[in-house]
């Protein structure tokens, strides 16, 4: 497996990939540009990068056997998820790495932003002496708007709280619990922060919601002399209207690590604003940073490459390696249900409701079990390039929606996956499966709301036939006749004399003759055949 280092990692972490045997790695002098970069993946199982490579849709369709990226890094700007994900490629990051260097500089900004630390500095490099120009103010006391409490933001939260400051938090997934345990101030909104900090430090990821979401209406709603620090993606404000608000005086200062274009431009207005404080970038820029997400970044590729492991996943949810031993069983009995419900129910299907009971319902995460019953449930549906990673993203492309429930009620079986396929709210057919005696032994045990016993793999013959005395002696001379031989056989009815369900387990498929043998008898309907 082919692995290329796109950007500068730490040795170690790249030492840890060469030792291992079945890697080939790669490792580029230097960024490429994308149109040197494409002919150079056409075989690559692995990329990582940082922030310098580009991973395009172009790039990832070129990389035809391309399997995950690993981002040495928290952000993931610079890699096409949609692409990645429609194209079934794991995108993994590594966000523990630059949590504390990030933390850290933002924490030297605020500093920096109250004492004027760098201006005075300038000044004294060109032979002044000024004190009354550097006056500044204390943090202590102060109020610190956190604008996203992940990992980054809670650390400078604890800080804030060291240096006797009042933290205020927002995040719309936190909540008044866990602001209260990290000791800070619950926000229901950003507008509230705005009203009552003295600083405001952005911790959030881009997106639509969050995307220049520092305007010239965010800043009429904040305190006068307000003083903002941003060592997330310069996208999250609005630069012409921070610089407005600088030159107001609405804004006292600003420290900016990211920018919405990087490099900065060598004639960007903020180069001359006196209450800015720039820097290139310098989040991840420490030591200990590089080396923790160069190796992490090593780790969480090769677990996933030979163990399937996610870690970190971007598009995939995490899955360590012992929630991976405790699904593993069921992931073949998941997608022999998709792929048997799909062959026997018509194309105009578009909801799958999953049930799992016993056992089951005590999985630590049952999304790889749903992923592997929509997996073959859309295999066998002409829905090419399908794997784990693009499963659920496919299903919704084609309007199918997916249904999941852990229940407690009452099951005949340790072990219970019970599918049920829906057109239009009406039932089509449903199945479920359980383990006979092992979990390397699935079985189908129901069917059409009818008890079966089927095994979950090879050739299946299925029909509704007559009730009555002769009908298996007549399947079984019909199959011999053609050499044909039955591995195993269920027989199910719900009435004496009604109709019955037979399902024969085959060694080979049934040759056309048997199929149409079979249809046009009239105590024989509904017959197909299966490949599990």
């Amino acid at each position: 497996m082919k692995i290329i280092i796109c950007d500068p990692i730490s040795p170690k972490g790249i030492a840890l990939l060469q030792q291992r045997p079945e890697f080939e790695v790669v490792v580029l002098p230097k960024r490429l540009p994308e149109a040197e970069l494409l002919p150079m993946v056409a075989d690559a199982t692995a990329l990582v990068v940082r922030s310098e490579t580009k991973v395009t849709k172009a790039v990832i369709q070129a990389a035809k056997k391309l399997r995950v990226v690993g981002r040495a890094g928290v952000g993931v700007d610079n890699v096409d998820i949609e692409a990645s994900t429609q194209s079934g490629v794991v995108v993994m990051n590594t966000p523990a790495g630059n949590t504390v260097t990030t933390a850290e500089l933002t924490f030297a900004m605020l500093l920096n932003l109250a004492r004027k630390v760098p201006q005075a500095h300038a000044t004294m490099v060109a032979g002044k002496w000024d004190r009354k120009m550097f006056q500044g103010i204390e943090l202590q006391g102060k109020t610190l708007g956190v604008l996203g409490m992940g990992r980054i933001g809670t650390e400078v939260a604890k800080r804030a709280k060291a240096f006797g400051m009042q933290v205020m938090a927002y995040d719309p997934y936190l909540t008044e619990d866990r602001a209260r345990a990290i000791g800070a101030d619950f926000a229901a909104d950003a507008d509230a922060v705005y009203r009552v900090a003295d600083f405001i430090t952005v911790h959030m990821p881009v997106t639509k919601e969050t995307k220049e979401m520092l305007n010239a209406a965010a800043f009429a709603k904040m305190k006068p002399g307000v003083r903002i620090v941003n060592c997330a993606r310069g996208e999250i404000i609005s630069e012409g209207d921070l610089l407005a608000a600088l030159e107001s005086g609405k804004v006292a200062g600003a420290a900016l690590d990211v920018f919405a274009v990087e490099p900065l431009p060598a004639d960007h207005p903020y180069r001359k604003q006196p209450n800015l404080i720039l820097t290139p970038h310098l989040g991840a820029s420490t030591e200990e940073a590089q080396e923790k997400c160069g190796v992490e970044v090593a780790e969480v590729i090769a677990a996933y490459l030979l163990t399937g492991e996610v870690r970190n996943g971007v598009n995939l949810p995490y899955l360590d390696a012992k929630t991976y031993e405790q699904v593993k069983p069921y992931l073949p009995l998941g997608e022999a249900l998709g792929k048997l419900l799909a062959q026997l129910s018509p194309a105009n299907a578009d909801r799958l409701y999953i049930t799992y009971g016993g056992h089951a319902r005590l999985l630590p995460n049952t999304d790889p079990v749903t992923r592997a019953i929509l997996r073959g449930f859309l295999a066998t549906r002409d829905v090419k390039d399908v794997n784990n990673v693009n499963v659920r993203s496919v299903a919704q492309s084609i309007g199918l929606t997916v249904e999941e429930k852990k229940s407690d009620e009452p099951v005949t079986f340790n072990e219970w996956v019970h599918v049920q396929l829906f057109s239009n709210g009406n039932k089509l057919t449903s199945a479920g499966g359980t383990f006979f005696g092992s979990p390397n032994n699935p079985r189908i045990v129901r069917l059409h709301s009818q008890s079966v016993e089927i095994p979950a793999t090879g050739t299946l013959l299925l029909l509704n036939n007559a009730d009555k005395p002769g009908i298996v002696g007549r399947l079984g001379t019909l199959l011999g006749r053609h050499q044909v031989n039955i591995a195993s056989m269920s027989l199910g009815r719900q009435t004496a004399g009604g109709l019955a369900l037979t399902v024969l387990s085959l060694d080979s498929v049934p040759p056309a003759a048997v199929l149409g043998e079979l249809q046009n008898t009239s105590d024989f309907s509904n017959v197909k055949v299966v490949t599990l």
